[in-house]
């Protein structure tokens, strides 16, 4: 078998069996194949597209390139989530200890933030002690002993899809949706958990901009992983705006806190009831209803942030920041982004707001870039709301005196006003299960 054959018959339309797949997955990550052929395929997948089954075998082969994890001691309790990433999103903070106090077994791995999109694991390194790297044993113990752990991901997880990834990233060939999906999927499948449910952002600071293309993307993800032997549900979230109220590290965990605590209504609190309900619904198959009423009785009792603290606590973590948010420490600069009329709130673009936090030092602009955990924004005021002329927007916190000035100016560009309160956004467009 030749490389060469296969880069042929993937440019005149052909469909790639499962053995030449794995021929170029196997020696791409071996390093037999050198990347101006691996170039080469990706692009013509890229105008020429690839079939479910194909896509399926795809991803199986890279979740099968490197290490892969063992869930099997949990039955069919083990449960995980995916964010295609948005601007101020801190699900998997609410989600997973939510899930988790209802007999759902989350073994998750995060990764770091790169760009506008921030990080589950830099965000869990603002608690002092935290520890997102655990032993394979300890991973599975705490798992088993308090039914959840969010750890850093492997460092040979997946191997061929950082590989490949890293080679999409400056050939042009990212936005394609079945690379797309045998990249997020082969990760979700390497993991190993038997339900997993998939929030799909679209919007402005997501990276499907539009609806039709978050539709395709989720419908596939879906579809590959049931015929990976997964059960599979998929929300189609809004990311036109920032999801809740803040955007940066440690002011995320404090909004996390706030929401599992039942003290904080709103776009961020839906989100993440529904998101939690059809991970118990998947897990214990039973309807989303009844588990979305599960998961809201979990909240008001106090009982998932029982389980919130007992998680951090597990991994090292100091679970008295939780209770008493004050204690986290805070940025050297705060400084107030102000309304420019009289109006209503009618748009914040999220992918401006994730510029910056970038700007602010919440983010990175290039992997090797140090994040600062205090560094963010609280938003004071969100779509829809009443604004007087000279009001307080949003509070800028940061370490970076010569970045307030661009950072407010983007800001301001980034809220639109209307002389009319617009109507209700839509927050979850569709669920594909």
């Amino acid at each position: 078998m030749r490389v060469y054959d296969i880069i042929e018959k993937k440019r005149d339309g052909g469909v790639l069996s499962r053995d030449e797949i794995k021929f170029f997955i196997d020696g791409y990550t071996k390093g037999d194949i050198p990347d101006y052929q691996a170039s080469a395929l990706m692009m013509a997948v890229f105008f020429r597209g690839m079939t479910d089954r194909e896509t399926a075998d795809l991803t199986e082969c890279m979740a099968s390139s490197g290490d892969t994890v063992d869930l099997s001691a949990f039955g069919d309790l083990s449960a995980d989530k995916h964010s295609t990433g948005g601007v101020g999103d801190k699900t998997s903070l609410i989600v997973a200890p939510i899930a988790a106090s209802l007999g759902c077994k989350v073994a998750k791995m995060s990764g770091r933030g790169l760009g506008h999109t921030g990080g589950t694991v830099d965000k869990l390194e603002s608690i002092p002690g935290y520890r997102t790297s655990l032993s394979p044993e300890e991973f599975m113990t705490q798992v088993e002993k308090i039914g959840m752990a969010i750890i850093g991901q492997s460092g040979n997880l997946t191997p061929a899809d950082k590989k490949l990834y890293a080679l999409r990233d400056v050939t042009a060939t990212v936005d394609s949706i079945p690379l797309i999906t045998s990249s997020i999927m082969s990760k979700k499948i390497a993991a190993g958990a038997k339900n997993i449910v998939l929030d799909v952002k679209t919007g402005s600071g997501a990276f499907m901009k539009t609806l039709e293309d978050s539709e395709k993307l989720a419908r596939n993800m879906v579809e590959i992983g049931r015929k990976c032997g997964r059960n599979m549900a998929a929300l189609i979230t809004d990311m036109d705006v920032p999801l809740g109220y803040c955007v940066g590290n440690t002011l995320e965990i404090i909004e996390a806190c706030d929401v599992i605590k039942g003290d904080s209504p709103g776009a961020l609190y839906d989100i993440c009831i529904e998101l939690a309900a059809n991970m118990v619904s998947l897990t214990f198959g039973i309807s989303v209803d009844e588990a979305r009423r599960m998961c809201v009785d979990s909240v008001r009792s106090g009982k998932a942030f029982e389980k919130m603290k007992e998680w951090v606590s597990a991994q090292g973590g100091d679970a008295g920041y939780l209770e008493s948010p004050g204690l986290f420490r805070q940025s050297d600069m705060r400084v107030e982004v102000k309304a420019e009329c009289d109006g209503y709130v009618s748009r914040i673009d999220a992918g401006k707001v994730g510029s910056v936090s970038v700007i602010l030092g919440a983010g990175r602009a290039s992997k090797e870039d140090t994040v600062d955990l205090t560094a963010g924004i609280v938003m004071k005021k969100t779509v829809g709301d009443a604004v007087k002329s000279g009001e307080v927007i949003a509070e800028l916190h940061t370490s970076r005196k010569e970045a307030v000035s661009e950072a407010c100016e983007t800001y301001s560009s980034a809220v639109t006003y209307s002389s009319e309160k617009p109507g209700k956004r839509t927050l979850i467009y569709e669920t594909v299960r």
